[in-house]
């Protein structure tokens, strides 16, 4: 299927009747939703490449990085250690030990430094495991989704307890939009706000009319039982896939495409729809749209979180490239001095002319 098909009713010329508001309206809309397919296209691909770049040079560097500064905590842990190590020196390291510490057990989850920890640690401290992560994560996420504020007082403590507060509060949620509905339906209606429930169901019966016809018409000319011949039975099998899943997915562009892509129809056949039809296609096709941007943003939001950057950071792609550039090579100059610092300061005598300065 030629998915960068041009559908619009053409421009009218000099000796033409110009386009109406619906026509105008039609073609913009087929404009836009050519444009955010192109766009949502181009973004999984680079999404796709930086999440590759992620796992192939990023997440190694950090790696690196952190086990370099793991370094630096045993080699301040075996300083402190030393009978010659002074008061203030032990009260540097200790301080030095704790915070580095607490961040790579925290932060990065490295364990293996809590019996050091320990030693210098008043408090017992417990770090954040990858379960609280996630509850802490989908505590924001439906709170932001169902707009739930969480009551200090309940316990959501595991995801079973959070999913049954969630589930009890939608329901009555739900138990109280339907009370309310139900008293509205109670109250006489006016006269004309039946008149507009009455239009709107005539336009969504109409508007899956509309796509249910051009959907038929295409069933009618390449459903495949009929076909005697194999290897038009193939081709006409994988037509309808195409037509199928369309359909399935209200995707209107779509069933417009596969009509111009196969000659059901042609750019004169689109001049010559009746306004109240245009009307019901250009009410799909703004749904269409609007579920495309929706589309778009949310990918744009995930790479923004994992990324641990603003949304606005990862809007243009050229942009993100480089900004993700940047982030690598800081990294790699990040790992270069953790290394020579943990090099110079294994030297006793450089450690503690490096403490005396330290902290002023």
């Amino acid at each position: 299927m030629a998915k960068t098909q041009v559908v619009h009713i053409p421009t009218a010329s000099p000796d033409k009747t110009p386009l109406s508001k619906a026509q105008n309206e039609f073609n913009r809309l087929t404009q836009k939703i050519s444009e955010l397919e192109i766009q949502l296209g181009d973004f999984r691909v680079s999404a796709t490449s930086v999440h590759q770049r992620i796992r192939a040079e990023y997440i190694p560097l950090l790696r690196d990085y952190n086990e370099q500064r793991a370094n630096l905590v045993r080699l301040f842990d075996r300083a402190y250690n030393r009978p010659e190590t002074t008061k203030a020196e032990r009260r540097k390291l200790a301080d030095l030990i704790v915070d580095i510490a607490h961040d790579l057990i925290g932060q990065h989850g490295m364990e293996e430094l809590k019996p050091i920890l320990s030693s210098y640690d008043s408090v017992d401290f417990e770090p954040v495991t990858d379960e609280e992560d996630k509850l802490q994560a989908m505590k924001e996420k439906l709170s932001a989704q169902y707009g739930i504020e969480f009551d200090e007082q309940a316990d959501v403590s595991t995801p079973e307890k959070l999913k049954a507060y969630v589930e009890a509060h939608l329901h009555n949620r739900q138990r109280s939009e339907q009370q309310e509905q139900q008293a509205r339906a109670d109250r006489p209606r006016s006269a004309k706000k039946q008149a507009r429930d009455a239009k709107r169901q005539l336009e969504e019966r109409n508007s899956t009319k509309a796509v249910r016809t051009m959907y038929m018409d295409l069933v009618k000319a390449f459903h495949p039982d009929r076909e005697p011949d194999e290897a038009e039975k193939a081709r006409k099998t994988a037509i309808m896939q195409h037509v199928t899943e369309a359909y399935e997915k209200n995707d209107l562009m779509a069933l417009f495409r596969l009509q111009l892509e196969y000659n059901r129809i042609d750019q004169a056949h689109l001049e010559r729809l009746a306004e109240d039809q245009l009307r019901y296609y250009n009410k799909i096709l703004k749904q269409q749209a609007d579920e495309l941007s929706q589309e778009l943003l949310r990918l744009q939001q995930e790479l923004a979180d994992m990324l641990g950057r603003p949304l606005t950071a990862v809007g243009s792609l050229q942009g993100l490239e480089f900004s993700f550039n940047n982030d690598v090579r800081a990294l790699k100059r990040s790992v270069k001095e953790v290394k020579r610092e943990v090099k110079e300061l294994s030297n006793p005598a450089y450690l503690k002319g490096w403490l005396k300065l330290y902290g002023q």
